[in-house]
């Protein structure tokens, strides 16, 4: 019988240069899409998919930060209620993680994606396990991590989230090398992370979306570097691959913002703040105005 995924590991040890100086002091993932950051957004698509249990993997800047923003908030809650803001007092609560679910481990060098997982080890061995990065933020319902376990349950094994990418960047991306297909979903032969153009096996790239049986860990344990020099998320799934355990993409449905880019940042702002009930018209209206405006 085929395991629930109830864990997920967020790797967010990184510094975010490309978003300096606002990420000097304030984790990039903390930085705000509309009304809440990034962070959030990830924890609530986790937890609808599910999820019981959130490691994140972190430095030692942004873990007191992010261990403040989930947990309980004694003094706020009681300002809130003796104010009446019941409003704020329930958004507040969306933001909560139990202590006993909440988990943080460190990552001291910047290894590579699949150094950040290994130190997870410790709270996902043995089970299968959710890997999303907060960078890449995806709008769609159901949410695209829900989309992922439903093939999970079906197949077991590795699923990854995959859109198309144009051929001149497929070396930024892990590439699928593609077995077959049957509408949304993929099977894959391997893949290779970040193959130059003429090389690679299809313009199919994986993106920050994982569902990984705990063999990676065979592989991840040796500490092997690949592209770049890093520890590479993408070859122990090959590895597994190799060992029998299933893998599938899923184009989701939805769309993604890539959030560690300035241009998709603004984009996700814009997007989201559409979105929003109680300011969506105020927003729209200003940008109407904005762009007929000489800038």
């Amino acid at each position: 019988m085929k395991k629930a995924v109830t864990k997920v590991v967020f790797p967010v040890a990184g510094l975010g240069t490309r978003f300096l100086p606002a990420t000097k002091a304030i984790p990039k993932e903390m930085l705000p899409i509309a009304d809440r950051p990034l962070i959030q957004y990830a924890v609530q698509e986790a937890r609808q998919a599910g999820i019981t249990d959130f490691i994140f993997v972190t430095g030692a800047m942004n873990r007191p930060i992010l261990k403040a923003h989930f947990s309980d908030n004694p003094d706020l809650n009681s300002f809130l209620s003796d104010r009446g803001k019941t409003a704020e007092l329930d958004l507040v609560a969306e933001t909560e993680i139990k202590p006993e679910h909440l988990h943080f481990c460190s990552q001291d060098k910047p290894l590579g994606l699949g150094h950040a997982v290994w130190c997870a080890r410790e709270f996902v061995a043995g089970e299968p396990f959710a890997v999303i990065l907060p960078d890449d933020l995806i709008s769609a319902e159901p949410g695209c991590l829900k989309q992922m376990m439903d093939v999970h349950t079906r197949f077991g094994g590795n699923v990854v989230a995959v859109e198309n990418v144009a051929p001149d960047l497929t070396n930024r991306y892990g590439i699928l090398d593609i077995a077959s297909e049957d509408g949304p979903l993929v099977v894959a032969r391997g893949l290779v992370e970040k193959p130059a153009p003429d090389k690679a096996p299809s313009t199919l790239s994986i993106i920050g979306r994982y569902i990984l049986d705990d063999k990676v860990f065979d592989h991840l344990d040796k500490g092997v570097a690949g592209a770049g020099g890093e520890i590479q998320l993408t070859d122990a799934i090959s590895a597994t691959i190799g060992a029998g355990v299933p893998f599938h993409g899923l184009r989701f449905s939805g769309t993604r913002y890539d959030c560690g880019s300035m241009f998709g940042f603004v984009e996700a702002n814009v997007a989201f703040g559409l979105k929003s009930s109680d300011r969506a018209a105020e927003v729209r209206a200003y940008l109407k105005n904005y762009l007929k405006s000489p800038v």
